[in-house]
């Protein structure tokens, strides 16, 4: 018989999402391409996110693959784990422009594409290369931060930009859905903002659920939901989260979502939309215990499975 390390028990597993056997690796087979983007260059707080891909990676490798909430095994669909990301030296834009044609491509493949941060600017990639495609988008944002400034630091692809870039990607793409013409993006866990960024997300009527309000809401998944069209894009930077349950941020806020807030969330959206692909950023793995990240492993593996349903 062949030697094949890939397929002999005496190697540790591939070094890949979910340590996951070639045949549930292979990238002609896997519905899922996880896509990793260490990248951190537009940062200013705490760098470190650009440690994120390959933390979460690594920590995946310890996940059962049984979900015993979903009861199945998610991986089934399989998942393929591209290397990482070049970073492009040129400017924020030029290295998005990056993200977002590797994205376009795989979509074109018929890939769902979970790409990995990296700081919160890479998920602007995505969400541009799906809204070429999906005309009726939306977006659902996880994210202590408002992220609606049009420019900061010289760049309008700096990551306290984002969420306002998703904006502009989605917006021409407004349709009726069965709840009626919602505003293309939702904003859940906020607790920071600039005067300006509050008062721009009022005059604009995009729907956002500070993190003190979320957590009282009897009905708060299902609200979030009835603003989504029927195909959602969903964005996590993982400091939506509590310092308490994720420390491993670079700009850390108290006051935060925790981890039945979120995936609550994202199974009420997963019941009555189609969730075309999904981010997670900014953690940063050496600024909190290891279980940050397998936090991270979990919420990416769960929220997989949800995306993919019974398939």
């Amino acid at each position: 018989m062949a030697f094949d390390p890939l397929r002999d028990a005496r190697f540790y597993p591939p070094r890949n999402f979910a340590a996951l056997e070639p045949d549930y690796a292979d990238f002609d087979r896997a519905r899922v391409v996880v896509l990793p983007v260490p990248y951190d260059s537009t940062t200013t707080a705490r760098a470190g996110a650009r440690e994120a891909p390959q933390a979460i990676i690594d920590a995946s490798a310890d996940m059962e693959l049984y979900d015993l909430v979903l009861e199945r095994e998610p991986y089934r669909c399989g998942i393929h784990t591209l290397p990482e990301v070049a970073p492009h030296s040129d400017s924020p834009e030029a290295m998005i422009g990056r993200i977002q044609s590797i994205a376009a491509e795989l979509i074109d493949a018929g890939k769902f594409v979970v790409t990995l941060g990296g700081e919160h600017t890479v998920a602007a990639a995505p969400v541009r290369a799906y809204a070429a495609r999906v005309p009726d988008l939306s977006v659902l944002a996880f994210d202590a931060h408002a992220d609606m400034r049009d420019e900061y630091n010289d760049s309008r692809f700096n990551h306290a930009c984002t969420l306002r870039r998703s904006l502009e990607a989605v917006r021409g793409s407004r349709r009726t859905s069965r709840f009626g013409p919602p505003p293309t993006l939702a904003h859940v866990g906020l607790r920071s903002a600039t005067r300006e960024e509050h008062e721009f997300l009022r005059a604009e009527g995009i729907p956002y659920f500070p993190a003190h309000t979320y957590r009282r809401l009897p009905d708060g998944p299902r609200r979030v939901s009835e603003q989504l069209t029927d195909n959602v894009y969903i964005t996590i930077d993982i400091d939506s989260f509590d310092p308490s349950q994720v420390a491993g941020v670079g700009t850390p806020e108290p006051g935060g979502l925790f981890w039945e807030d979120v995936v609550a969330t994202i199974e009420e959206v997963a019941r009555h939309h189609r969730i075309v692909g999904f981010d997670l950023t900014e953690l940063a793995p050496d600024y909190g215990p290891r279980a940050n990240a397998q936090l991270a492993a979990k919420l990416v593996y769960r929220t997989i499975g949800l995306a993919m349903g019974e398939a």
